[in-house]
């Protein structure tokens, strides 16, 4: 405060694991600095602005690089360019470390200091040999040292005529009274010699630590009594924070000579993690979460380092600053207005629809108006010529079914795409027919679908309804899936019908849509991968998972650069990964599993914040499924008809709510939204061997059953996958779901849970795409 009062021109600087930010800023604006300082020391992590004297704006140049830790961000005066350059020195606080290069540092500071330094990636080890390098003393030893001692003590004194009560003051007891009768000299520490006469009584008896001084190398011993304290109100502390914002965790157990403080998630140690959002412990030991979101959630525990048995739980919960839809009952004659109030926008705005029509109660029209309050520009959306419909695919046709013109059944419309070059004709066939397995909506613009038979992936043009491009990929390319965050498809190919030769490619850019190439992926023997979907608050996901069926085992990969970064190992629980799912209320995935055997096996939960397995989801079994605000896990044993509910709490806790036995042999499931209760949905589940639809409401659980909607597509004529009868919903806010049979297709009224159509003269058309609302 006195240099920022007498300088004329100050310069803040933030050290340590925060990453640096600096401002040059007049004296006229130290309360500004005072305050960005507070919030960026706690907020913001691995940024850095510059701030020049001659003005009030950041330096353009340097306000949006970035600089790892270790590093700061730095203008050149030659080049007037931003520049990463080493911290010089770091704070004096003593949070030990081991590093990768096996070496000791005293905090992360210095650690990452000496990465840049070095130039090279040195990360935090669990292990502390490091600790004790150049010396025969290990951490072993040295807690036999204690035991010995303290059994020495044991032995040479009387029984106390009160002892205490718990084994933890029973061993401080003993501790003072060992250290005062160690301590010859009364100076309050043990030095080796003092040490070296109990030594040489010890080597007498038999071999100890002590015995062997001069290879324990000790400089000098404190054996100071260490008392903590945690008030019993704060044994528990909830903390909430809004979604984005950053969080500090402080542990309340104190003490004058209390060690360094160890923080747990899910039973796993943060302190030597290199986690990117949780990577600050500070000088009080606390624990810094940048950037908060709902992985997040959970319980937080820490204890000072050798008192497990004394701890503190912090409840995180995090809230999400989204404003819910309001469900409106309107007048046919009237004219509709809804205000939009979402904080994407500007200042609020009136989307008006004209005269409401009955097609209104599911989704918008296809033209609409958004008028900004205080802007006469009203801007307009084009229609699009595919809106709000299902795009089917079945031999030997593509069928569009436009759910908008459900209301009456002689609105309903088909599309043939029978073009030679999308359908061509087999040797020995007669007629011309399409073979498909997977397809996926790319941004309402272009459509991507498999050809397993023609080894390659059809692009399709939305607004024209016509084919632009096939893409040559490896043979029987099966699954499809688009990572929004990267616009990437992914393709899954076989290789044959035994999967004798599986392979993961990509299409980059893939809303281009043009002159589309394909890019060969270095993963070697994958069944299967997943990425996990984005949503209202996860709009950016970063990581997927391979993974082969067989071995126990998913590899984490790098979405955007397409490399393998670690390996999740299953072995100590015997799990062959089946399928996976994700939750971001509390980060979990979830892994159906096979035992070695090929017998079905719990779930295992695996924490994505640590990539840490934190073991099994209880007894659940089978497939999950997870609800589209990631509040319901809902798992389907598809041999045994069971359906086992869950929910994740606010403190980002799984509880199972009930546990349905069904004669359902689930083959796929969809969430539907209920139309009368808020944040509650139904399920709709379909079987591969049985006509009948099952239905089922999660608040309550109650369930109800559709009824012959005739048999399914049978496996043989369904090789690409074990959902040979799908469930397909119209979007988050749409109303109606879609399901085959093997001749034929149903139509279902999610609002009133009743069988809406059926169209019949279709063929296996169990490959099928939402267009339009998500």
């Amino acid at each position: 405060e006195a240099a920022i009062a007498d300088a004329p021109h100050v310069s803040v600087m933030c050290d340590g694991g925060f990453g640096v930010r600096g401002w040059d800023t007049p004296k006229t604006h130290r309360e500004p600095i005072l305050h960005m300082l507070n919030v960026n020391s706690w907020g913001l992590h691995q940024t850095c602005w510059s701030r020049p004297s001659h003005g009030d704006g950041l330096h353009a140049s340097c306000e949006k690089k970035y600089c790892g830790r270790g590093s700061r961000c730095v203008v050149n005066r030659d080049t007037n360019q931003p520049e990463c350059r080493c911290v010089e020195d770091c704070k004096s606080s003593y949070m030990p470390v081991c590093g990768s290069d096996g070496k000791f540092y005293e905090n992360h500071c210095q650690l990452h200091r000496a990465s840049c330094l070095q130039r090279k990636k040195i990360y935090i080890i669990h292990s502390k040999d490091c600790f004790f390098k150049g010396d025969t003393c290990t951490m072993a030893s040295y807690r036999q040292l204690k035991g010995v001692l303290l059994e020495l003590q044991a032995q040479r004194s009387a029984p106390p005529r009160h002892p205490p009560a718990d084994r933890a003051a029973q061993k401080r007891a003993l501790v003072e009274e060992l250290f005062q009768h160690l301590d010859a000299n009364k100076d309050g520490h043990l030095s080796s010699s003092e040490l070296a006469q109990v030594g040489a009584v010890l080597g007498a008896n038999g071999p100890s630590p002590l015995g062997r001084r001069n290879d324990l190398n000790f400089k000098r011993a404190k054996f100071k009594v260490v008392q903590l304290s945690l008030p019993e109100e704060q044994r528990v502390s909830i903390t909430t924070i809004t979604v984005g914002l950053s969080t500090i965790l402080t542990c309340s157990i104190r003490g004058a000579l209390r060690p360094p403080i160890i923080w747990k998630r899910n039973g796993i140690i943060l302190n030597f993690l290199d986690l990117e959002d949780i990577n600050d412990f500070g000088e009080d030991d606390s624990l810094y979460i940048t950037k908060v979101t709902t992985i997040h959630m959970g319980n937080y525990t820490c204890h000072a380092y050798g008192y497990e048995e004394l701890y503190q739980t912090h409840i995180l919960q995090v809230n999400v600053s989204i404003n819910q839809g309001v469900l409106q009952n309107t007048d046919p004659r009237a004219t509709s207005s809804f205000k939009c109030s979402l904080c994407l926008l500007e200042s609020g705005c009136v989307m008006s629809w004209g005269r409401a029509r009955l097609q209104h109660s599911a989704t918008p029209s296809n033209y609409f108006t958004f008028s900004k309050k205080g802007n006469n520009n009203n801007l307009k959306s084009h229609p699009k010529t595919l809106w709000n419909c299902f795009l089917w695919f079945s031999k030997p046709n593509v069928i569009l079914l436009r759910t908008l013109n459900l209301q009456k059944l002689s609105l309903f419309s088909s599309f043939l795409f029978l073009q030679e070059e999308i359908c061509p004709r087999v040797e020995g066939e007669g007629t011309q027919s399409c073979l498909w397995a997977s397809a996926v909506n790319v941004r309402d613009k272009y459509i991507y679908v498999t050809q397993p038979k023609q080894n390659r992936v059809m692009i399709i043009d939305i607004q024209t309804q016509k084919a632009v491009q096939s893409v040559d990929v490896d043979p029987l390319p099966t699954k499809l899936h688009y990572d929004k965050s990267h616009d990437q498809v992914w393709v899954l190919s076989w290789g044959d019908m035994r999967r004798s030769s599986p392979t993961l490619q990509v299409i980059p850019e893939a809303s281009t849509g043009e002159e589309q190439h394909v890019i060969r992926t270095p993963f070697k023997g994958v069944d299967d991968f997943f990425i996990p979907p984005t949503n209202l608050i996860i709009n950016h996901v970063r990581f997927g998972f391979i993974y082969n069926k067989s071995k126990p085992a998913v590899h984490k990969i790098d979405l955007e650069t397409v490399t393998h970064i670690k390996t999740i190992s299953f072995r100590n629980y015997s799990c062959a990964p089946q399928t996976m799912a994700y939750t971001h209320l509390g980060g979990y995935f979830l892994v159906q599993c096979r035992g070695q055997r090929g017998a079905a096996a719990p779930q295992l939960l695996i924490d994505s914040v640590t990539d840490a397995v934190i073991g099994t989801n209880g007894a659940v079994l089978g497939t999950p499924h997870v609800s589209p605000d990631g509040r319901f896990l809902v798992s389907a044993d598809g041999d045994g008809g069971r359906i086992q509910v869950q929910t994740v709490t606010v403190q980002g806790e799984i509880k199972l709510i009930y546990d349905l036995q069904t004669n359902i042999h689930v083959s796929d499931l969809t969430f539907q939204p209920s139309f009368t209760e808020g944040n509650q949905y139904y399920i709709y589940a379909t079987s591969h061997l049985q006509t009948d639809v099952l239905f089922v409401e999660l608040s309550t659980g109650k369930m109800n059953v559709l009824k012959n909607l005739k048999d399914p597509i049978t496996s043989k004529d369904w090789p690409w996958s074990s959902y040979n009868r799908i469930m397909k919903d119209s979007g988050l806010f749409g109303q109606y779901l879609i399901t085959p049979a093997k001749d034929s297709l149903f139509v279902i009224n999610g609002r009133q849970n009743t069988l809406r159509c059926e169209v019949s003269g279709i063929r296996r058309g169990n490959t099928v795409v939402w267009v339009g609302e998500v």
